[in-house]
């Protein structure tokens, strides 16, 4: 019974198709930062390593270690061979689990498990330090932090076991997260945004975290392109506030016009904080969205 529940949600998550894709790609930071162990990547740092990387001129209280002698007997000045050297990244998905992203097909939240699995798989491949939390943990909660291949599996069933869980405050989510991992690496944030007080609180708590963050803003093909007509009761899933409205065509251009600003109200909002971001149409597949958007973006290379 267990195999064959792992093996379902391997073909949900993960299917090997899909493995095969992300095999070939590796997370990157746009910062630089010390890892705590020797892992598979290239670090813009200068360090000890086998891959040599430049020279300089020695510099009183450098390495006398790193002397190259053999241009030294040549040129009678003091070089110093500089090696690029290899580190682990701290990679963090941070999931939105409330219940307003259990809507479309498939839900927002099934889009988001997947692309968080997918990106935990790129960095577990990489020997990278993977560590998957949702918005609705508390300050004391913190998941497992997996590392290597063996843990991929570990990693999707944490991962298969999200549920939407009522309402989850968006800035209390994301300051609870920076409580519990006040270290430095990359962050991605998947959520749809969709919180009633706002998302400049939520972000900015980033800033102050020194992380490289991104934002993935993930829709439904039916919040972007609604097609419905008439009179229609709505009702808010979080907090079952009722609206009625009746659809017309100038009604769903106004709609439109505010989705418009409101997205690119938080791209503007991002970049003046230095934080990448991204809108993500839950119809358009995840293995495109990573190799081709987040390629575009600097997250995977």
């Amino acid at each position: 019974m267990e195999a064959k529940s792992t093996k379902s949600t391997e073909s949900q998550l993960l299917a090997p198709e899909l493995c095969a894709q992300l095999e070939r790609l590796e997370l990157v930071t746009r910062k630089i930062f010390r890892g705590r162990l020797k892992g598979e990547r290239r670090s813009k740092r200068k360090g000890q390593s086998v891959e040599f990387a430049d020279f300089r001129n020695y510099v009183a209280g450098d390495d006398l270690r790193l002397l190259d002698w053999n241009l030294y007997a040549r040129l009678d000045k003091l070089i110093l061979k500089l090696f690029l050297e290899e580190e682990d990244l701290h990679f963090y998905a941070l999931v939105d689990g409330s219940l307003s992203m259990d809507f479309g097909s498939p839900s927002k939240l099934e889009y988001a498990k997947q692309l968080a699995a997918s990106l935990a798989f790129i960095g577990l491949i990489r020997a990278d330090r993977v560590r998957i939390e949702t918005l609705d943990q508390a300050v004391g909660q913190r998941s497992p932090i997996f590392r290597g291949r063996q843990s991929v599996w570990r990693m999707i069933r944490q991962v298969d076991a999200i549920q939407p869980r009522g309402e989850t405050d968006l800035a209390t989510g994301v300051k609870n997260f920076c409580l519990r991992n006040p270290g430095r690496g990359v962050v991605v944030l998947i959520s749809d945004l969709m919180d009633k007080a706002g998302y400049e609180t939520a972000l900015k708590y980033f800033v102050s975290q020194q992380m490289d963050c991104f934002v993935i803003q993930v829709l439904s093909q039916e919040e972007l392109e609604p097609d419905v007509t008439g009179d229609l009761r709505l009702v808010d899933c979080e907090d079952h506030n009722e609206a009625e409205i009746t659809v017309s065509m100038p009604l769903l251009r106004k709609y439109r016009q505010t989705l418009n600003n409101f997205c690119t109200g938080v791209q503007q909002f991002c970049t003046k904080r230095g934080m990448n971001y991204l809108l993500a149409n839950n119809q358009v597949p995840v293995e495109e969205l990573v190799a081709k958007h987040l390629r575009r973006r600097g997250l995977v290379r």
